[in-house]
């Protein structure tokens, strides 16, 4: 009898480290957090580079980058396109442009005054670097600052620590302007499109415009409160006069000018004649946002369901309010 009860202990013992094991096995097979995404800097052509930020939500594991940087390699420097999210995202950016070359970051441009194009300000200021925006851009980047640090402390956390909004010490006066950095020759474009004061960059000698939050590839673009669907589809007219051959979007692939127009270009056109026209014409807006649910053109896009019904109600209610 006491060799029964020996031998049950150890069955028991036995099918306990297996329950256990199998619980911890099961716990790994679980997803606990997002790939941690590491910036990476792809050449697009001769000295100017992308850093292609994923197509999420902002979040720890992208350090707030879920957007498109870019930079140039000049004879003293380098040239940064946006600066990240943080003085945490901003030292990311510095160690994929660090790979390429080591020379410094001595010039910051920033292309627009959403969180992750411009709070890395302060990192590169502190390292040397000279911040450059259009006069636009720090308007709205001074009304929407204290609003945006509250906000990103919901995505980000401890990763704002050491981030404090600082503008750009050479503000250019607007809408558009050419300057020249280190030999390189620079067409500055006022778009006001996903916010005021938003813009492009355009390099002539290399063919590419850095096109900020104007276009969109492989995702659904973002109709805000600030956005302007009219100012966007001007302004998109002026990218498709520059004839790039090399486009960095300001969310998606690096790309040309094909796909945005079938991603980005049309969905302006698709929004402005097809929803602000129903509103024009005092159409019920929930018969039309049901009828132009499901645009067969854009449907493949990252992020469509989320985003597509709000931005035509946001259309419409401001083509209703401003035909």
């Amino acid at each position: 009898m006491k060799n029964f009860y020996k031998s049950c202990s150890k069955i028991f013992r036995v099918l306990a480290l297996s329950l256990m094991g199998f619980a911890a096995l099961k716990s790994f097979a679980q997803p606990v957090s997002e790939t941690l995404y590491v910036p990476r800097a792809v050449q697009v052509t001769g000295p100017v580079y992308a850093i292609v930020g994923p197509l999420g939500q902002r979040s720890p594991a992208n350090a707030g980058l879920n957007a498109n940087y870019g930079f140039v390699v000049s004879t003293h420097g380098v040239i940064l396109i946006d600066s990240g999210a943080s003085a945490h995202s901003a030292a990311l950016l510095a160690q994929a442009v660090k790979a390429v070359t080591s020379k410094p970051i001595r010039w910051v441009m920033n292309t627009g005054s959403q969180d992750h194009r411009w709070l890395g300000n302060g990192y590169f200021a502190a390292q040397g670097a000279e911040v450059h925006a259009l006069a636009g851009t720090v308007q709205t980047q001074q009304a929407f600052a204290s609003q945006q640090v509250t906000g990103l402390q919901r995505f980000l956390g401890d990763q704002l620590q050491g981030t404090v909004p600082r503008y750009a010490s050479a503000v250019h006066p607007g809408p558009e302007k050419t300057l020249e950095i280190d030999g390189v020759h620079i067409q500055w474009i006022t778009t006001n499109a996903h916010f005021p004061g938003d813009t492009m960059i355009h390099l002539p000698a290399h063919k590419l415009t850095f096109a900020g939050d104007l276009v969109y590839v492989d995702r659904m673009l973002g109709v805000l409160p600030q956005s302007n669907v009219r100012l966007a589809q001007a302004a998109f007219a002026k990218l498709q006069a520059l004839q790039p051959q090399h486009l960095v979007p300001g969310h998606g692939r690096v790309t040309d000018m094909a796909q945005a127009k079938r991603e980005t270009g049309d969905y302006y056109a698709f929004l402005i004649e097809k929803v602000g026209s129903a509103a024009r014409d005092m159409e019920p807006m929930g018969e039309t946002l049901n009828n132009l649910a499901q645009p067969p053109a854009f449907l493949h896009l990252q992020n469509f369901d989320e985003l597509h019904r709000a931005n035509m109600s946001r259309v419409f209610v401001d083509f209703e309010a401003n035909p």
